[in-house]
């Protein structure tokens, strides 16, 4: 009789931990999601912060170009116009350039156009961080509850362990392929 017991309950740990080593192993592909989303998402948070940097150091240098024309309007006499409005142009051709600079990409409203850009990137990045890492949480309740179910043999632990597990699925794919469809 114990032999025929043994059996059943045998298959079935088997099969429990076939359930956990698949779990195991979308649980690292849940992880490695994550490390590389958050990787991304730190990447476009420097590129951000580097380009409203220079986006502010194109702003000083325009305002204090700014205050030299102006400041240089005070200092118009009839023996120095020429001089001061030539110095005048040079600086109002600068302050334009800064502007606005396609050819280099480095004119403000093209540095803000970038930084917003690579701030849209951080937030895409850090969706996808957030879906793989809730996808990975519940990757790892299914471990623990499917390895319950062998220790105590309790079977409706299997069905929850594979519950999770398909939770799990379906939050590394919102990660994958839809990360800002629904948030936490």
């Amino acid at each position: 009789m114990a032999a025929g017991h043994g059996a059943p309950h045998g298959a079935e740990n088997k099969a429990v931990a076939l359930l956990i080593a698949v779990l195991a192993l979308f649980l690292a592909v849940a992880e490695m999601g994550a490390k590389s989303a958050q990787t991304e998402a730190l990447n476009a948070n420097i590129e951000a912060a580097n380009l409203w940097s220079f986006f502010q150091a194109r702003t000083i240098r325009q305002t204090q170009l700014r205050t030299a024309i102006e400041q240089a309007e005070l200092d118009k006499t009839d023996a120095n116009r020429a001089a001061i409005e030539a110095q005048q142009g040079r600086w109002r051709g600068a302050v334009e350039r800064w502007e606005s600079e396609p050819a280099t990409g480095e004119g403000r409203r093209e540095l803000m156009e970038r930084a917003r850009r690579a701030e849209a990137t951080r937030g895409r990045q850090m969706d996808r961080y957030h879906m793989f890492e809730y996808g990975s949480a519940a990757f790892q309740v299914a471990i623990v509850v499917a390895s319950a179910a062998i220790i105590t043999g309790v079977g409706l632990l299997i069905g929850l362990g594979a519950g999770l597990g398909a939770l799990g699925i379906a939050l590394t794919m919102l990660g994958f392929f839809a990360p800002g469809l629904i948030h936490f």
